[in-house]
């Protein structure tokens, strides 16, 4: 399973939602939900920017990428 394909279906399951619930909200298909979480296909940029809307994340933590994912040396030198 691909990094955002396991963080939609995360995300889907902490929001209490089911894929045909998430698919109808994103106007997809069910099996395309089904094909994202488990990473055979991979959502375009505007669907992305979709997901996370309706999930109600930041688009970056859908793709995996934390923001303060760990402190920087600067900090931990002070």
């Amino acid at each position: 399973m691909s990094s955002i394909g396991h963080n939609i279906k995360s995300y889907r399951e902490k929001r209490n939602m089911t894929q045909q619930q998430l698919a109808l909200k994103i106007r997809v298909g069910i099996t395309t939900i089904e094909k994202y979480e488990t990473g055979e296909l991979i959502p375009s940029t505007q669907t992305i920017l979709k997901l996370s809307t309706v999930l109600d994340i930041p688009a970056s933590e859908l793709l995996g990428k934390k923001a303060h994912s760990s402190p920087s040396s600067f900090d931990q030198e002070l």
